[in-house]
């Protein structure tokens, strides 16, 4: 779902904001040097890996092009990077400018990113050389020693250990082989908050909150994210980007799994600037709204860490992208789901798009087995070519994920049973997002009965509180008092139990 009417005057105000501060100067920890700074900074640290990220600061005449370049002190080794072109030889790693972002005035400053490897420990670099010349280095004011540990303090939820999924057929199975069906809400914030610059999510995510949403009998929670918060690129305000804001999603699912609740970690906003057909925020390529696909530049990078955090917890489900809509961009259908699969250089998209597959296999790539769900074209809501180009996996832990309002093209029985049933009579089938801008539940009531005779699952959209019919929204308050709308779900989630 795309964020309710009241945000649009805020976005339109985060775009022009987040565009003036783009080469703001960085808080270090290190003194200045007469002609750079750079802080560096480890923004979540795994078994194997990290997500490190610098910050240059250019104290001298303005720069042009820029080439960043240290040396590592022990066997890390870069995999990936973003904002500049990332190469290593030997211990040495070096970081170009990319063709957009070479120029540094007087006074400002650029924040790149990289994954890397590393074994035995992980000490951070000491020099850095800007075009050569001697910089001051520093650790970044949030550099982790450590991962972020975060349990949090709340004491535990009475709902136990949530199950670990995976696929198994066309039905979702736990550990001890037992069917079961994801049944919740989405938790909505965490996609534009950080990027507004205002918080992390959008009301309360603490124990008395996860208390009320587990009252109405929900077992699953579906957390959308931004890509550019998770990364930490420069332009977000540092206290709701990078290791603050990994910890804090990392605390919230902790949450979650206390009262029993599967977490879904969704990637809802994403970097690209998109001027086609339904663009939502043409002007900026920041995250700002939802786009067409997600980019080759970013997206492979924040599902590898986000991978690499939470491959040892099977419980947590990824689901890679909101809501395609590559056949806004282009009339061909059959181009729309290549460029869904494969992406690259797609029909009326302005960047380089990273395809599903290319994003299952950053995430195999870690390690992690955790069930993965993939969405449809069309806002999710068009599945009829999902198991003619659904991306390989050789875990073999994928769900199609399919979103529903009572607004969308298929959102009648005699659809759901043409276009929907082949695909869930072959895979697990989950409905991430099920609404109607009527504050009412007449259309949700149907979809529910549908998929309950499916053995699928589904999620509310949306546990905020938001006019219901511009949101639409579950609830008025945060203990969990329903709108007209929303009760509707709890009501059935209740008959269900």
């Amino acid at each position: 779902m795309r964020a309710p009417p009241r945000l649009t005057a805020l976005l339109a105000a985060a775009a022009l904001a987040v565009a003036g501060t783009a080469l703001a100067p960085q808080p270090t920890a290190s003194g200045t040097a007469a002609g750079c700074t750079v802080a560096y900074s480890t923004t979540g640290q795994w078994d194997s890996g990290f997500q490190g990220a610098v910050t240059v600061t250019n104290n001298g005449s303005p720069v042009e092009n820029w080439t960043l370049t240290f040396d590592f002190p022990g066997s890390q080794k870069v995999a990936q990077g973003w904002n500049g072109k990332w190469s290593q030889s030997g211990k040495t790693v070096t970081a170009v400018n990319e063709s957009w972002n070479g120029k540094i005035a007087t006074g400002g400053s650029l924040s790149a990113g990289f994954i890397a490897s590393w074994s035995g420990s992980n000490p951070a670099p000491t020099a850095f050389r800007l075009n050569g010349v001697a910089c001051d280095g520093g650790p970044g004011p949030s550099d982790p020693s450590d991962p972020p540990t975060d349990p949090p303090t709340d004491p535990p939820g009475p709902g136990g250990t949530p199950p670990k999924l995976r696929a198994s057929g066309n039905k979702l199975v736990d550990e001890n082989g037992t069917t079961r069906r994801m049944l919740g809400v989405n938790r909505s914030g965490g996609e534009f908050a950080c990027i507004q610059g205002y918080g992390i999510f959008d009301g309360p995510v603490d124990d008395a909150s996860v208390r009320a949403i587990a009252d109405w009998k929900v077992n699953t929670v579906r957390i959308p994210l931004n890509e550019e918060c998770w990364l930490g690129l420069a332009h977000v305000k540092p206290e709701y980007a990078g290791a603050n804001y990994i910890a804090a999603v990392r605390q919230f699912v902790t949450r979650l799994e206390a009262h029993g609740i599967t977490p879904v970690v969704e990637l809802h906003w994403t970097h690209g600037r998109y001027t086609g057909g339904d663009s939502h925020c043409p002007d900026t390529e920041y995250a700002t709204c939802q786009k067409p696909m997600p980019n080759a530049r970013y997206t492979p990078a924040f599902w590898t860490s986000v991978a690499q955090t939470f491959k040892d917890d099977p419980a947590v489900v990824f689901d890679l992208f909101n809501e395609p809509f590559p056949d806004r961009a282009t009339g061909d259908i059959d181009a729309a789901w290549t460029c869904w699969r494969d992406g690259g250089n797609c029909p009326g998209i302005d960047f380089e798009v990273a395809g599903m597959q290319s994003l299952v296999n950053a995430v195999r790539a870690t390690g992690a087995q955790n069930l993965v769900l993939i969405p449809g074209i069309a806002y999710s809501n068009d599945m009829r070519q999902w198991l003619t180009y659904r991306p390989a996996d050789p875990a073999g832990n994928l769900a199609a994920a399919w979103h529903t309002y009572n607004f969308n093209v298929c959102a009648s029985e005699s659809c759901w049973n043409e276009q929907l049933a082949p695909v869930a009579a072959e895979v697990p089938f989950v409905a991430g997002e099920i609404g109607e801008n009527t504050c009412s539940h007449g259309y949700i009531d149907r979809v529910m009965a549908w998929l309950d005779s499916h053995g699928a699952s589904y999620l509310g959209w949306t546990w905020n509180t938001w006019d219901c019919s511009s949101g639409p929204a579950l609830i008025s308050d945060y203990n969990g008092t329903p709108t007209s709308f929303g009760a509707g779900l709890r009501d059935h989630l209740k008959g269900l139990s």
